[in-house]
């Protein structure tokens, strides 16, 4: 039995949400979003430009959450040891040398990859091990991370030049693809006149690990109803050109559809989320409010939407509207 309910996720919910909003000015959904990625075990990465406090808003969510965090500054000479860490010659007893393992920045419950598109393929391999199997391996020898652990990589999307576009590989160990907007004429003036007139709060821990991990366990217990399941592998499905069932988006202007990965962090985010609002089982509504980040980041779209104009998000937009809730 779990000894957390679902009211009690929802007040830990806001008591998470009433911190944040000291430091923080708007992105409320983008928060929901980074607490039902940490509450499924997911990873999400961050897309937006310079100055949109990516970094202050990760780094006030650990703090918040009582998490351990390290920031790594993702840069083209980064080498995969200065991530996973790696073994170092050490002087024993005045004589002996022996290999000590040095872990590295990733041996922590928040890591926040900045830039991680501007470091080689290689280096941003270091990351699937630990992202996928919440372990690194140096020198034959398998190590646990921290539980729970968050890989939140953050990403510039108007500079390309001195980049390397990560692999699909990569991309699929993504939960969630974010993408940070402006904020409104009135957020901007409330964040100009926080950061211009007075000294910023001194943020709270009001989460501990524990209370994390309770939720974690939580909705992986929560029960789903079928048509939920059978709905979130439509969607899945419906992006996937020459399958059966592909929208007519799809076939259009898709390469390469989703893949099952999706289908589970479909259902695992609905559940995330439906526990946030106090709620024991997910709706269709709770997998159409992720399916965007779930699935904008694993549609790769064909020469025909790039000469259209088309994004991803287009294509799943037209997605969602195609696929229809069955009747039970």
């Amino acid at each position: 039995m779990n000894d957390i309910s679902p009211g009690e996720v929802r007040e830990l919910h806001g008591r998470i949400l009433s911190e944040l909003r000291q430091i923080i000015v708007g992105q409320d959904e983008i928060v929901d979003l980074l607490l039902i990625s940490l509450f499924a075990r997911g990873h999400c990465l961050l897309v937006g430009v310079p100055g949109l406090a990516k970094t202050l808003l990760v780094k006030t969510l650990a703090e918040t959450l009582q998490l351990g965090f390290k920031r790594v500054q993702f840069t083209p000479d980064l080498m995969p040891s200065d991530i996973i860490g790696s073994e170092v010659l050490q002087e024993r007893d005045g004589r002996r040398l022996e290999f000590e393992y040095q872990p590295g920045p990733v041996f922590t419950h928040l890591l926040l990859a900045d830039e991680i598109n501007r470091t080689p393929p290689k280096t941003q391999a270091a990351l699937l091990e630990a992202m996928q199997e919440r372990r690194v391996t140096v020198a034959g020898t398998s190590r646990p991370l921290p539980d729970p652990f968050l890989v939140v990589a953050t990403q510039n999307p108007i500079e390309q030049e001195g980049t390397y576009p990560l692999p699909e590989a990569q991309l699929d160990r993504f939960m969630f693809s974010l993408y940070l907007d402006y904020p409104s004429k009135d957020e901007e003036i409330e964040i100009v006149k926080r950061t211009t007139l007075r000294e910023p709060p001194v943020v709270t821990a009001r989460v501990s690990a524990e209370e994390i991990l309770r939720v974690q366990r939580l909705v992986l217990a929560a029960p789903v109803s079928d048509h939920v399941i059978d709905y979130a592998v439509e969607l899945a499905a419906a992006t996937r050109p020459n399958r059966p069932g592909a929208a007519g988006a799809a076939k259009e202007f898709v390469e390469w559809g989703a893949g099952p990965r999706a289908s589970q962090y479909l259902v695992l985010g609905a559940k995330a989320r439906a526990l946030l609002a106090g709620r024991v089982t997910p709706e269709t509504d709770d997998v159409r409010a992720v399916a965007l980040p779930v699935l904008q980041h694993r549609v790769i779209v064909n020469y025909r939407a790039t000469g259209s104009g088309k994004k991803s998000r287009d294509v799943v937009d037209a997605v969602l509207k195609s696929v229809k809730e069955r009747s039970y």
